[in-house]
């Protein structure tokens, strides 16, 4: 298992387009369109150039993982795009906290002090992954960022690093 920075591929975009849809439309049945997520076809762009960063986590050569930080100023960041398919959940892979350890390790290094998220409402899993690594749930007056995200009946969280 490998973890590392985006590199745009053909392939990669292929298979990263597979394991979101996953995630989101055939797991968590959310019907996201692929079209709502412009980001996924600009990486680079958005997330690299940005200041942020967008990982994914290949075993052999297949993409099983993915997370994103998108930087909204100088000192809050995004968790975005954090998926991994079943297998590799919980023990023994652990890969949602390694993804994590790499987001946070990067955050901490680039002198982010806070880190914001949101998430379906829907979505326990996540919303307890979340709160185990120390995110706390906060109103959208608490964000007190400008972001624009996508209104699910989203839940947002903070993390002050």
């Amino acid at each position: 298992m490998k973890i590392l920075p985006y590199h745009p591929s053909v392939l990669a975009q292929a298979q990263l387009v597979d394991l979101i849809n996953y995630c989101q439309n055939t797991e968590a049945h959310l019907a996201i369109k692929m079209a709502e997520q412009a980001d996924i076809f600009a990486i680079p762009q958005v997330y690299q150039q940005s200041g942020g960063n967008f990982w994914i986590a290949q075993d052999a050569q297949q993409i099983v993982g993915c997370i994103a930080l998108l930087p909204l100023d100088a000192h809050t960041g995004v968790l975005k795009k954090f998926f991994t398919y079943p297998p590799y959940r919980g023990q023994p892979v652990r890969l949602g906290a390694q993804l994590f350890d790499q987001l946070l390790n990067f955050a901490q290094q680039h002198d982010f002090t806070r880190l914001v998220l949101d998430t379906p409402a829907a979505e326990t899993r996540s919303h307890t992954f979340y709160e185990h690594h120390g995110f706390r749930r906060i109103t959208p007056n608490e964000l007190a960022v400008a972001y624009s995200y996508p209104d699910r009946h989203s839940w947002l969280y903070e993390l002050q690093l």
